[in-house]
């Protein structure tokens, strides 16, 4: 769990992403998994754009893994009305960012790339200091079960009528 401090950093570091790159509609901080962790996207369901950003992070993944590119980075995803473009932030978050089919891309890659090494700094380091996950307890006195394997009855096939017209035509 990130504390609010820390998310209020981040949606500050959105903030200030849409007034660097005034062509951006939207931005979105979201763990790998596809939950928004931060968002500043107005008239865009921030849920459904972590989930899709989770969806198209694992092809992503996997195109690059494939292809022996390394570790995923970035993706650019460029459609008739603007940008999606997606940059790794850290070890377990994405930020995602929507722009106008007018901006400059190479200044979107630019901050985007340095947008998403501060929230991923940010989030790691959050990450680190929190609190490991309670252990659940165990009980140490019961006895380990066996279990008895049945024997399996062998199947046993049958021909329907449809199996049984479609192999005397052929």
């Amino acid at each position: 769990m990130v504390p609010q401090q820390d998310l209020e950093t981040v949606r500050d570091e959105l903030r200030r992403l849409r007034t660097r790159v005034p062509q951006l509609t939207g931005a979105l901080a979201a763990g790998v998994d596809g939950l928004v962790v931060a968002e500043d996207t107005p008239g865009v369901d921030p849920e459904g754009l972590a989930a899709l950003t989770a969806a198209a992070l694992g092809v992503a993944v996997r195109v690059a893994d494939a292809t022996g590119n390394g570790g995923f980075r970035e993706l650019l995803v460029r459609g008739e009305h603007g940008y999606v473009a997606t940059y790794a932030a850290g070890r377990t978050a994405v930020l995602t960012l929507l722009a106008q089919d007018r901006v400059n891309v190479g200044r979107l890659h630019l901050e985007g790339r340095r947008a998403g090494a501060r929230i991923g700094e940010l989030l790691d380091a959050a990450e680190a200091a929190a609190p490991p996950p309670p252990r659940t307890a165990r009980s140490t006195s019961r006895a380990p079960t066996t279990r008895t394997r049945t024997p399996r009855t062998p199947r046993t096939t049958t021909t329907t009528a449809v199996e049984a017209h479609t192999t005397t035509e052929n």
